[in-house]
């Protein structure tokens, strides 16, 4: 078997409409590959791409071959214990995988190889978010800071060296130099015709002809003491600054850590986190990370310890939204930041709290909240904290909530919470 390895540079992007027929082709094995990337990522971890695997059944291309066809008979030597007729079962366990090498091998023999292969940090982001979009995001673009960013303006004529432009410098040279030698170019030429016709005259001239090469030697000298470059042709890069609006957003994460909140139930908000994250930095330039984990007590803590601290004891989620409120007052004025926050717990709360979330939610937070998500990590029946929220859903667009039961239900519910609205 032949096999070919293809070294040539991709200069230019010359492979990139290729590149995007095969991601168009298996755009959903793909889909589900970045699904599943996403568990295995830090929340702010934005700065890769993703390996794609794909088996390798499903990028073979349809072939066409002769059958055999005909009736055929096979002589096996040492043959004694089968005849014509005979049914041999098939091996068990063995068949012929398409595996690599013993490792790749399955127990049923169907074992393939996959296909790997690497896609850049925007082509994974936009796989991941497709068709999906930020609640009041026209709202949104009234909270800028306006920031300053150096753009190109042309060329000029003074300037440091460092910002000499060469190419222009050499044309402006160019020019000086055609403009200042073309009418002495002119007469040149003019002067060796004239010299060949009186070489060429009998009688010989030799006076007229010592002439003419004297004539051709100062204009020769004339042209030549032109410089070939002059401080008038030095051109230097120009550059101006711009006012360019740069948005930015904060995103609050608040987790129930008490003793009802085990290890998976963590993980599951931590998988929304990291999709809410990343669908945020594909809007803003600058997105910052507050996290905030209670039990009766809220602390404002690292990713690590937000996910990994072990607490135990009863819940008050008001603590945590107070904090959020507080830390949203001293650090991230709403007229300069967007605020977003997602907000996990699997339904635990002490009765008598949940009316006062409410009103912190109503009073406090969601006046300056661009958008505020609860998702309530549980199997059991809900309690009296989703039902306060239920009253919210109805009189807020920007709060919504959504019950995750398992793993799976992680991305539809990203997605149905920031669905694109079809007009």
């Amino acid at each position: 078997m032949a096999q070919f390895i293809d070294r040539r540079l991709n200069g230019k992007n010359k492979s990139a409409v290729n590149r995007q027929r095969f991601l168009k082709r298996h755009k959903e094995q793909i889909k589900e590959s970045v699904a599943d990337a996403v568990n295995r990522r830090s929340i702010t971890n934005t700065e890769t791409g993703e390996d794609i695997s794909i088996p390798h059944k499903d990028i073979k291309e349809p072939s066409f071959h002769q059958g055999q066809g005909g009736s055929r008979e096979r002589v096996h030597p040492g043959n004694d214990q089968f005849i014509t007729g005979d049914k041999m079962e098939r091996p068990k366990g063995g068949g012929q995988g398409g595996g690599s090498g013993e490792g790749d091998a399955s127990p049923d023999g169907e074992g393939q190889d996959e296909f790997v292969f690497q896609i850049s940090k925007d082509e994974y982001l936009d796989i991941l978010f497709e068709d999906l979009e930020l609640p009041n995001l026209e709202k949104n673009q009234v909270n800028k800071i306006t920031e300053w960013k150096t753009h190109r303006s042309g060329f000029k004529t003074a300037g440091v060296p460092s910002n000499i432009a060469i190419v222009r410098s050499l044309q402006q040279s160019l020019a000086r130099r055609t403009a200042m030698t073309a009418g002495k170019r002119r007469m040149l030429n003019e002067l060796e015709e004239e010299l060949e016709r009186i070489h060429n005259q009998e009688p010989a001239q030799p006076f007229e002809e010592l002439r003419v090469k004297q004539e051709i030697a100062d204009l020769r000298k004339r042209i030549e003491s032109v410089p070939y470059i002059d401080t008038f042709d030095l051109r230097f890069k120009n550059y101006e600054r711009r006012p360019i609006p740069s948005s930015q957003a904060v995103m609050f994460c608040l987790m129930d850590v008490s003793g009802s909140m085990d290890q998976a139930t963590k993980d599951i908000a931590k998988r929304f986190y990291v999709l809410l994250y990343l669908f945020l930095t594909r809007t803003y330039e600058n997105v910052e990370v507050v996290f905030i984990r209670h039990h009766t007590q809220a602390k404002e803590v690292d990713e690590h310890e937000f996910f990994y601290s072990q607490e135990t004891g009863g819940t008050i989620v008001s603590s945590a939204l107070k904090l959020m409120n507080e830390i949203v007052e001293k650090r991230y004025p709403a007229a300069e930041w967007n605020i977003y926050a997602a907000q996990a717990s699997d339904g635990d709360n002490w009765a008598d709290d949940s009316p006062r979330c409410k009103e912190l939610l109503v009073n406090k937070l969601l006046p300056t909240c661009q958008y505020y998500s609860y998702i309530e990590i549980t199997r059991r029946s809900h309690q009296t904290l989703w039902h306060e929220y239920e009253k919210l859903e109805q009189s807020f667009d920007n709060f919504a909530m959504k019950n995750i039961r398992t793993v799976d239900d992680i991305f539809p519910v990203f997605r149905e919470l920031f669905h694109k609205e079809t007009a």
